[in-house]
């Protein structure tokens, strides 16, 4: 059996390894929720940053649910291996600069004691939009999640991530140490400002003053990241050890395309990311609502249609000309919506978005992309729909995304088999069309009930649910889309 990868030392001359003494390397940042997106996006920017201009910004990562990251890494002693795929071939990268890994499940007092720790100057999160526990009727804390019932019932022994910075905090104020600054890599909009309004939220429950000292320290910068990252496969870890010539049970594949933009507020320092390529700005409202928009809008539009379509990859969606017209068309019309943004063509942002999508060494699963609908269609679809509609455009991409996650939503192919939905919401959904008919008609004034999704402008929208309705009795049909 192949050696693991557990360090630097007589690797592959294939492998790119860390350009600094790991040894060296004091933690300063703490992130929850080490899966493959935040290895294949902050961890490498922040090797990268290390690597130019140092400082103490080692990685301890903490998984607040399961434990198999968490425990690879700690067994390769945070070491992993990035695979940066494209069509002219395969780079292995191994990043260097995580030192330890929790799992809050085994430790919770553990992981308090990091978050206590005045090394500890960043806590930044990838754990998905779902974990938030945010009513997004309101906008504040869902009181039914049941991470934050748990956490306010017992705010001493949080176990969801609000509760965990809350109580993180707290003991900072108590014991005299500075705030670490929360940093949201996760894709909410202003998802700085999203962590703020739940962090003091929470906070006003369980103590009002711990309130006050938070607005008044804290800062919450918002990000936008992109990079597109399929999950690992056998491929993955097959071609990792090819390239490294060690195991590496960690490893993830990734494109070449990367972009982090971070709002320069920070508490206490942070490593030089611009320095590896970060832009670092006053507001980056204006770079999020377009990835959202053009990106993560385009992406679940091709994954709904893909996946009840038969394709298994995003890739494959794009070899249908009339999907990757369409994807085109809809990038165009999320661009109608947006304002100008510094620094980007927004004509080359969507070119450049369909030869990513197109790329043919990332296998992204539509399936992947198609999970948690109710937590990203606001943001990706209806939010730019609603603004379209109101400035008199018809909105008809939008109308068949919404139309495809509806038929998604049904659970299940057209030869009868069924999936899994994979979304927090998935038991409402059931049993809203349980009972009605299997038309397009009844379908769509079902799911439009569904509390806190649609705006009211857009269900009271006649024309444009209707436009919903006729799609959606289409892709009832015939799955193959053959008007589309």
């Amino acid at each position: 059996m192949t050696e693991r990868l557990q360090t630097l030392s007589g690797l592959a001359p294939t492998a790119k390894l860390p350009a600094y003494d790991r040894n060296q390397l004091k933690s300063g940042i703490l992130h929850l929720g080490p899966g493959a997106f935040f290895r294949a996006h902050f961890a490498p920017f922040t090797d990268a940053a290390i690597a130019v201009s140092g400082g103490d910004w080692g990685i301890e990562v903490a998984s607040l649910r399961t434990a198999d990251v968490a425990d690879h890494l700690n067994e390769q002693n945070g070491l992993y291996t990035m695979l940066i795929r494209d069509t002219s071939g395969t780079v292995a990268q191994v990043i260097g600069p995580i030192l330890r890994a929790h799992v809050a499940t085994r430790d919770p007092a553990g992981l308090l004691n990091r978050l206590e720790d005045p090394a500890i100057r960043i806590v930044s999160l990838t754990v998905t939009e779902k974990a938030y526990g945010m009513d997004t009727a309101t906008g504040g804390l869902d009181l039914n999640h049941a991470d934050v019932a748990a956490d306010l019932a017992n705010r001493h022994a949080p176990r969801g991530v609000i509760g965990y910075l809350v109580e993180g905090l707290s003991r900072r104020r108590a014991k005299g140490i500075a705030p670490f600054t929360p940093l949201s890599c996760d894709n909410l909009p202003s998802n700085g400002a999203v962590l703020k309004r739940l962090v003091l939220d929470f906070a006003e429950r369980v103590d009002p003053s711990l309130r006050q000292w938070i607005e008044a320290n804290v800062p919450f910068p918002s990000t936008m990241v992109d990079r597109i990252t399929p999950a690992s496969v056998e491929a993955t870890y097959r071609d990792a050890e090819r390239l490294t010539g060690r195991q590496d049970l960690a490893a993830i594949e990734t494109e070449p395309f990367t972009q982090w933009v971070i709002e320069e507020h920070f508490a206490n320092g942070r490593p030089a990311w611009d320095k590896a390529g970060a832009l670092m700005v006053t507001d980056v409202s204006a770079y999020e609502k377009m990835k959202l928009r053009m990106l993560n809008g385009a992406h679940s539009l091709l994954a709904y249609l893909g996946y009840i379509g038969g394709y298994e990859f995003i890739r494959d969606v794009m070899d249908d000309a009339g999907l990757a017209a369409l994807a085109y068309r809809h990038m165009h019309a999320a661009a109608r919506t947006l304002d100008a943004v510094p620094g980007i063509d927004l004509d080359d942002y969507a070119s450049e978005l369909i030869a990513r999508f197109a790329n043919k060494a990332i296998a992204h699963r539509t399936y992947q992309i198609a999970m948690d609908g109710t937590q990203k269609l606001p943001q990706r679809l209806l939010e730019p729909a609603t603004e379209a509609l109101a400035h008199g455009d018809k909105a008809e991409t939008y109308a068949i995304a919404v139309a495809a996650w509806m038929r998604y939503a049904i659970g299940e192919h057209g030869n009868g088999e069924r999936y899994e939905l994979r979304d927090p919401r998935a038991g409402e959904i059931a049993a809203l069309i349980a009972d009605v008919p299997r038309t397009g008609l009844a379908i769509s004034a079902a799911l439009f009930t569904l509390s806190g999704l649609f705006p009211a402008a857009l269900t009271g929208h006649r024309a444009w649910t209707q436009d919903v309705s006729d799609k959606l009795e289409i892709l009832i049909q015939d799955d193959r889309l053959p008007l589309f």
